[in-house]
């Protein structure tokens, strides 16, 4: 993996097989909206999952899983207030968010699975 981009697709790529391997269901992938994108949206169940993705090389600026401020969390809200919204819901459903983090060293990635994050 050369870059940046290239790392952050790889590992969103590894992570929804990690979600669809676990029993979730992928509604969308990289939903982008004027609040900004969440990378994966699934269901478990009857709860709607919004899943932020984070990969690192290193820890030098902090593991992918530590770097959620709460301005990004409170942006990660809005964008699936939006999504909510924009479905037409009848009635505001069970939601959950989750940081995934994957730790990107070698050849076989670490992934730290946190559920209910924010």
């Amino acid at each position: 993996m050369e870059d940046k981009q290239s790392l952050g697709k790889a590992g969103e790529e590894l992570a929804a097989r990690l979600v669809t391997e676990s029993g979730l269901r992928i509604i969308m992938q990289n939903y982008r909206c004027p609040k900004g994108e969440m990378d994966i949206i699934a269901y478990d169940g009857e709860v709607l999952v919004f899943i932020e993705v984070r990969t690192r090389r290193s820890s030098y600026r902090g593991w992918g899983e530590e770097s959620i401020t709460r301005q990004k969390a409170r942006r990660l809200q809005a964008i699936a207030a939006y999504y909510v919204l924009q479905q037409g819901c009848r009635s505001w459903p069970s939601l959950r968010f989750d940081v995934i983090g994957i730790r990107w060293i070698r050849e076989n990635p670490e992934i730290i699975w946190i559920k209910a994050a924010l």
